[in-house]
């Protein structure tokens, strides 16, 4: 059973095994999902009252997310995440959909390789996990109870095929560290594929309970997670100071999914600001300044912003 304090044990497994869990180059994730299928007709009968639950159309209109899979693809991406950002079982019990949360996992992967498949692209899927929609230091749920949640969801996609995960959105180094745990210790049941982590620091430069990336970093560091990043809540403008710290004392690959910009409010709608020519300037100057390794996108970022990036480091032969 991994243990934080283990950390000798830890340390001697990331040096026999990290080098095979990791890419030593430049790899391109997609964009965001939720707000592109914003944009995307779907007929109101698909949703069967679960409007709002994004990973339900996996199973009900796999189309969409195909093509969507499919134009991030065509944008140079080269790899994609799993439309299943809240497919634990906890997050999918708010539709009545928990007794399905390996169907519409495996669903997921399925689509992702479909997409894949008819572009003839040997492309890397990522299974997204995300944190939930309740906060164990806050006391919304017990720690427990998330960390098998993530386990079960885990194990889920490693078992339909994905080729990494990445626990994203983390906004509670509690949530962090027992899903870092909770995945590990799946893996060591079920199959090892690389883990990425992704934080998320709002404009104060905090995740929500309060702590920043030096606590992140140091409370991640023993753990043989494949990489450590960024991604949500702002624009790549307010990731500099973070990345510039992970750069400097994170010895593994670095991410960067940052928004397009920061939100804004405009005629009630939320809006993000960046062109795709702006996210991509942002983004090459990080990838070379601080040598990341994970770039991509979150929320508002379309195919047209990754077209911008792929074509950007392409350019500057980062691809």
């Amino acid at each position: 059973m991994w243990r934080c304090g283990d950390g000798a044990v830890i340390k001697n497994w990331i040096g026999k095994k990290i080098r095979y869990m990791i890419k030593d180059k430049l790899l391109v994730l997609d964009g965001a999902t939720g707000t592109n299928l914003q944009n995307v007709d779907i007929p109101a009968p698909v949703w069967e009252g679960k409007e709002g639950c994004n990973e339900w159309l996996n199973l009900a209109f796999p189309e969409a997310i195909i093509d969507l899979h499919g134009a991030f693809l065509d944008a140079g991406s080269q790899a994609l995440e799993t439309n299943t950002f809240g497919a634990n079982r906890i997050t999918l019990a708010e539709y009545g959909l928990a007794d399905r949360m390996e169907e519409i996992n495996a669903a997921a992967v399925a689509n992702a390789r479909r997409a894949a498949a008819s572009r003839g692209r040997a492309v890397t899927i990522v299974g997204s996990m995300g944190p939930g929609t309740k906060l164990p230091s806050l006391g919304h749920i017990d720690p427990d109870v998330l960390a098998q949640a993530l386990s079960q969801q885990a194990r889920a996609l490693i078992e339909a095929g994905a080729d990494m995960l990445i626990l994203e959105t983390c906004q509670d180094m509690l949530q962090v560290k027992r899903g870092v745990i909770a995945v590990l210790e799946t893996m060591g049941r079920c199959g090892e594929i690389p883990l990425m982590v992704s934080i998320t620091l709002e404009s104060s430069g905090l995740m929500l309970v309060g702590s920043d990336i030096c606590a992140a970093a140091a409370v991640l560091d023993p753990f043989p997670i494949a990489s450590l990043g960024l991604n949500c809540a702002t624009g790549p403008a307010e990731m500099e100071s973070h990345l510039r710290y992970l750069h400097e004392n994170w010895d593994r690959p670095i991410s960067c999914m940052p928004n397009q910009g920061l939100p804004e409010i405009s005629g009630g709608r939320t809006v993000y600001p960046l062109s795709p020519g702006e996210f991509a300037r942002k983004m090459l100057y990080f990838t070379k300044t601080y040598s990341l390794t994970y770039v991509g996108g979150c929320c508002g970022t379309s195919p047209e912003h990754i077209r911008a990036l792929t074509d950007a480091l392409r350019r500057e032969g980062l691809l």
